[in-house]
Order: C-alpha cells, then structure tokens, then sequence
C-alpha cells in the first residue's frame, strides 16, 4: 500500500479488506461469552467431595482462558469479535496482569466479556469441543468460576479505531519513519 493511503479510507482494493480487517462497523447475530472470578462470599468453600482447597491462582480468570475462548470462537467461524466491546483485530493481543486484562492498552476487570458474530450452532460447538475450555469448565464446577454463553439476535460492532503502526527494531513507540 503506498504511505499515506489507509484501509480505513474504503478506496479501490483495499476497501472490501476493511471489514474482514476489523476496520469497519458490522453487525449480526452473536455469542457473547462471560468469564468471571469466583465469587468471595464462595472462596472459602465447601467444595465438592475430592476437590482440594484452591490456592488464589485457581480463584481467578486467566490470560489463557480469554484466550481459549477467543481461539474456539474463531475456529468455530466467528466473522468478527469484541473483547470488553472493543473489536478485535490481527494486531489485538489479550495479556493479563494480575486479575486484570490488559488490551489495546486499556485495563479490565472481571467479568470479562467476548462477543463473536457468526452461525450460534457452530460457535457453540466449538465452545464445547474446546479442550481449553473444557479445562476452565472443571474449575468452574470445582471453584465457582463465572461462565456464561448468551445468544443474541444482533449485535452491532464497532470498527478498530486504534493505531495500525508496528513497533519496529528503533521504533519502540511504533511510530512510522
């Protein structure tokens, strides 16, 4: 693409790439996929016979797990994402710090919230076929950890609206040359 020109702008080639990029508001039928930490009035148990007291690694929603949910939801054909109503993109890396997430340099609290427009059928098939998550279920049946799927008739997303620079080698603010 040559400098100066952007996807944003809709022109020639580039513009049927917008979409599929995250660049441009769609809208459509979704899942919207809740994560959160357990309760405190349910940290201190009981817990299930043969479950063993948790340590407070166990209590809490991690990096890998918004990420499980972020992978089946792709694989299960999700046409576009949010991820805490920010669109999710090429560039979106999920990172978390603590209890926290941090995205496109925003800081989140739980409940974590990942809404994928696609087919429901498949997305939930892929929500349920995921080791991951299958994981992440056993600790919400053990420890209480918040999981929920909702189905929703039409959900509007919003375009990317972030910088599409790369951090280059010399250029640790990604700002272009």
């Amino acid at each position: 693409m040559e400098p100066g020109r952007s996807l944003r702008a809709g022109e020639g080639p580039a513009a049927g790439l917008a979409e599929a990029a995250g660049l441009a508001p769609v809208h459509g039928p979704a899942l919207t996929v809740q994560l959160d930490d357990a309760p405190r009035e349910n940290r201190r148990g009981p817990y299930p016979a043969g479950i063993p007291a948790p340590g407070p690694d166990d209590l809490v929603v991690h990096q890998q797990d918004v990420q499980a949910v972020v992978n089946a939801l792709w694989a299960g054909g999700a046409e576009a994402m949010t991820i805490m109503d920010r669109r999710v993109t090429a560039l979106t890396a999920v990172r978390c710090v603590g209890n926290t997430l941090l995205l496109h340099g925003e800081v989140f609290s739980p409940p974590f919230r990942i809404t994928a427009i696609g087919g429901a059928a498949a997305l939930h098939a892929a929500l349920r076929d995921s080791p991951q998550i299958a994981i992440y279920q056993q600790y919400v049946a053990a420890y209480r950890l918040g999981y929920r799927v909702d189905e929703v008739a039409d959900v509007r997303m919003p375009a990317y609206d972030g910088s599409l620079t790369l951090a280059r080698p010399g250029n640790s603010a990604g700002r272009a040359d």
